[in-house]
């Protein structure tokens, strides 16, 4: 079976549609969302709606729980854009405003498809822990998130994709020519972000996991990136360095 991971959307509806239409391109069973549906960007209602159409399992992010919940840590930017997303969820008839919240407020925090488990942020703190690729320079982080994966563990968060291995490497998409094996040892792969890519590349993210071959693709979609910014600079409630870093990919 071949599953799409989708991660940190963001309200970007122009990648969601992008990413999605790649998808309908390929022989893909079912859709796996690793969090952050909402937040940032300009059309959190029509990401939402489209995810729990499409998508078979939706895991908690950070960014769907601070909508739910008191914001923890986020910049003022962030927390700008979250408390102008939770303006837009309330809005519109009332039916469809509870289908939504009711929705966020059932996500899980993690799913496990053995050998597969699949988080927004670690495998510690599967919502709110950041995996950053310098932490292979930390060989005790590394082992101590390592012990809590049994093989694999697939998440977001960050916006960087690529894969981590407990020989404290982290390999990008184009190191590895955007295909990986898994093999015996454990993995953490990151996906990377469908509607807010940092890693300098501005094309939407995603990862096809093929369980029957064992192996990854990192798929680079490119999506209307100009219709997405200037929602956002049309939107006050929006800071225009939403928009600004979805040009950048950064």
């Amino acid at each position: 079976m071949k599953r799409a991971l989708i991660s940190d959307i963001h309200g970007n509806l122009e990648a969601l549609r992008a990413v999605l239409a790649d998808i309908d391109s390929q022989d893909i069973s079912e859709i796996v969302c690793l969090g952050d549906i909402i937040g940032y960007g300009p059309n959190p209602c029509e990401c939402l709606d489209l995810v729990m159409k499409r998508c078979a399992i939706t895991i908690l992010g950070n960014h769907d729980q601070a909508a739910l919940f008191d914001p923890d840590g986020f910049n003022p930017v962030a927390l700008q854009a979250i408390y102008w997303t939770r303006d837009k969820l309330d809005s519109g008839p009332a039916s469809e405003s509870n289908r939504r919240w009711d929705f966020l407020g059932t996500l899980p925090r993690l799913h496990k498809a053995e050998p597969f488990m699949f988080v927004h942020g670690s495998s510690r703190d599967p919502t709110n822990e950041y995996v950053f690729p310098e932490y292979v320079y930390d060989q005790r982080k590394m082992e101590i998130l390592f012990a809590r994966i049994e093989h694999y563990s697939f998440q977001g968060h960050t916006h960087l994709p690529g894969v981590f291995t407990t020989q404290c490497e982290f390999l990008t998409p184009e190191e590895c020519n955007y295909e990986y094996q898994l093999g015996p040892e454990k993995m953490m792969v990151n996906v990377g972000s469908v509607g807010q890519p940092r890693d300098e590349d501005r094309r939407s993210c995603y990862v096809v996991l093929d369980d029957e071959s064992m192996k990854i693709e990192f798929r680079r979609i490119e999506y209307d990136v100009e219709k997405t910014a200037q929602k956002i600079y049309d939107e006050p409630d929006l800071a225009n360095m939403l928009g600004d870093r979805i040009k950048l990919g950064r």
